[in-house]
């Protein structure tokens, strides 16, 4: 064939796969309509009105699940099947973001979940899996501008070297973090495609896309268990709310928008909290044994009945003793229940015992106003008070806190006496409008001014007293920060079922930061998760990772060094005399480029880098405004954990590692937010890892 020939080819084809868009978007649309319509109709057409309801709900999420997004790629890829696939023979496939069908059901995008769909990320040269031709689309704003075709059937494949795929991973990046169905590597989809029973532990060097591997996690369990997960529900549990709103947009992009998204922080929002824990403090109440220390103080309520109870129903007067009331009161512990559960099981037992003697003496059997007459008769809510008192999260930890002994006896050969005294060092009836460093106790638990590390400990509490709810499937991202009680926090929302679990050990940067993967799944109650590395990054340029790996030895953790396949970017390293001009000019020189620009400095410094930039005509956003218009975000290092850059400024490395303990680990992460360009600014030395 001719040059001109093969190019005319080439045209006709791509005029085909853009009137297949063109097809796929309208058919989109028919669909999008007639579930509005139905949403519109819905109850008419149900015979009452719960059923209704439930039709309108499932029709509203339908109506989102088909938004379309026209600067969105429908499909990215297309799969032909040569002769020797015994089930696709001969037939070919667009893979896109959701499933398309024509007016007659007939597929014309096929979901990138879909099991077909798997050879898209999985089949290769030296395994075809049935594969003639894979083919990959490149798009400009939602246009189809080009495609790439590998025949795998001719042992042809362009792994990385395809400059399609390439230019997906390198594409300049500005808002909130985006999908990357497109882009998904082989041990990447292995990961995305685990079992729902499956709980497994991702340790991702930065760039290697763990963040966005959990994300599709999700999105591919949903697909694959609908239901199931839509009863149950599925949790990402992210640092911060910086980080929660830069992931926000992934899964409404792939269909998914009935996800929840929390911190920790969120979880475990039983109680306000208004005041600081002294690091130390903090430290020891997010030690393990602090669980065991609520769990005795919680046992430690029951009682031991005294006297036997005599209850008058108006016709009778009914005697317990005290044998059978010790039997009710130590089968009822020994199963084990939530602590409140356990009251009304004692209740109902007693009442039982009552409902067996009203039938022996009146050879019938009461009725139910009669039982529950009796289980709030006085001498048997007086025995319940006595024996298994009413006990709220936020009272425990008020009496622990308040009451020396109380703590004492729970925290015997668990805690030293200086540990104990650290836990109720602080003052009682503080006033309310005054800074507090601590736990401010007033005189009731709804007085007290509550420290972020107590309302973890009040769910803690509130998980021995209640039986909590939970999730089908959890996500965890940043996990390396977890402190074991926070595990635990999570770990009670995802007893009944699975997590993903995602992190790197190098950029741990709390005082608990985990330094084994094994310890923080045994809190989380999966000790058996698998733990897989990721050390191959696409993100992050190999300049980059190289300068920032220079941290690792001093950071004490055993990881492997991050690798890159990016050869391109750019690392600039330089001494300056004045910060704040230096940070304006390298600014304006990155606006130059495409993307975004992340300027990154110590907490302290970042109000005054704003205003001179506001100053200089430089329109900036903070970290947790991803909408803005503004190209230039100035971060605080304390909150850029996780998010991403296309050109990032870090201005003076020396003051983010003197902020905190654990600086050399928060510059770390620093170092690897940039995916094109970074620049390093500094009048101090650098940290000597970095000489």
């Amino acid at each position: 064939m001719t040059l001109h020939a093969q190019e005319q080819s080439l045209d006709g084809e791509l005029a085909a796969e853009r009137a297949h868009l063109d097809a796929s978007r309208a058919a989109l649309r028919r669909m999008r309509d007639r579930a509005e319509a139905l949403f519109a109709t819905g109850d008419k057409v149900a015979g009452d009105a719960y059923t209704a309801e439930q039709l309108g709900r499932h029709m509203a999420r339908r109506v989102k699940e088909l938004a379309d997004d026209p600067t969105t790629p429908l499909f990215f890829g297309r799969l032909d099947f040569g002769p020797v696939d015994p089930d696709h023979a001969g037939r070919d496939y667009h893979v896109g973001r959701r499933h398309v069908t024509d007016d007659l059901g007939e597929p014309l995008v096929l979901d990138w979940r879909a099991p077909v769909s798997r050879s898209f990320y999985r089949a290769s040269a030296r395994d075809p899996q049935g594969v003639s031709v894979r083919r990959r689309f490149g798009f400009n704003a939602g246009v189809l501008t080009s495609f790439e075709d590998e025949h795998l059937d001719r042992g042809e494949e362009l792994g990385t070297a395809s400059r399609i795929l390439t230019a997906e991973i390198e594409r300049p990046r500005v808002g909130p973090m985006r999908d990357i169905v497109a882009t998904i590597q082989p041990e990447q989809d292995e990961l995305v495609r685990a079992d729902l029973a499956d709980s497994i532990c991702v340790q991702g060097a930065p760039g290697t896309g763990k963040t966005a591997v959990g994300l599709h996690r999700a999105a591919y369990l949903l697909y694959l268990h609908r239901e199931r997960l839509r009863r149950s529900g599925v949790l990402i549990v992210g640092p911060n709310r910086a980080f929660l709103s830069y992931i926000a947009a992934v899964l409404p992009a792939l269909g998914e928008v009935e996800v929840a998204q929390a911190t920790v922080e969120d979880l475990v929002a039983r109680v306000p909290v208004r005041a600081v824990d002294d690091p130390t403090v903090a430290v020891l109440k997010h030690d393990v044994r602090m669980a065991q220390v609520l769990r005795r103080a919680v046992d430690a309520h029951i009682g031991t009945p005294t006297e036997p109870i005599m209850v008058s129903d108006g016709s009778y007067r009914w005697r317990i003793g005290l044998d059978p009331l010790h039997r009710v009161v130590e089968e009822t512990r020994g199963e084990g229940l939530p602590y409140a559960t356990g009251r009304e099981r004692v209740r109902a037992r007693v009442v039982g015992l009552l409902q067996r003697q009203s039938e022996a003496r009146r050879a019938e059997s009461p009725n139910d106003a009669w039982l529950r007459r009796m289980g709030k008769a006085q001498p048997v809510t007086a025995f319940l008070d006595a024996v298994w008192p009413a006990l709220t999260p936020e009272g425990l930890l008020h009496r622990l806190w308040s009451d020396a002994d109380a703590l004492a006896a729970a925290a015997d050969g668990l805690l030293t006496a200086d540990e104990q005294a650290l836990l109720q060092s602080r003052s009682l009836g503080a006033p309310a409008g005054r800074d507090a460093t601590g736990t401010r106790l007033g005189r009731t638990p709804k007085a007290t001014r509550w420290t972020a590390a107590d309302a973890v400990l009040v769910d803690e509490a509130a998980g021995l007293v209640e039986r909590p709810g939970g999730y089908g499937h959890v996500v965890v991202d940043e996990a390396q920060d977890l402190s074991p009680m926070q595990c635990r926090a999570i770990a009670r929302r995802s007893e009944h079922g699975s997590i993903t679990l995602l992190g790197d050990l190098a950029q741990g940067t709390a005082p608990w930061a985990a330094t084994d993967w094994r310890e923080s799944l045994a809190h989380l109650g999966k000790p058996d998760a698998t733990v897989v590395p990721l050390s191959v990054g696409f993100r992050v340029p190999a300049a980059v990772v190289a300068f920032a790996n220079r941290l690792l030895p001093a950071l004490a953790v055993d990881v492997p060094p991050a690798e890159s396949l990016r050869r391109d970017g750019a690392l600039d390293v330089r001494t300056v005399t004045d910060l704040t001009a230096a940070t304006v000019a390298e600014v304006r020189a990155a606006l130059g480029h495409d993307g975004s620009v992340g300027v990154i400095t110590a907490d302290d410094a970042v109000a005054g880098l704003r205003a001179a930039l506001a100053a200089a005509g430089i329109d900036t956003a903070t970290a947790d405004d991803v909408e803005a218009a503004a190209r230039v975000t100035v971060v605080p290092a304390t909150l850029v954990k996780g998010l991403e850059y296309d050109h990032v400024v870090v201005v003076e490395p020396a003051a983010i590692v003197a902020a905190e303990p654990r600086g050399l680990h928060r510059l770390y992460v620093v170092l690897t937010r940039a995916v094109s360009r970074l620049t390093v600014l500094h009048t101090a030395p650098l940290p000597a890892p970095l000489g």
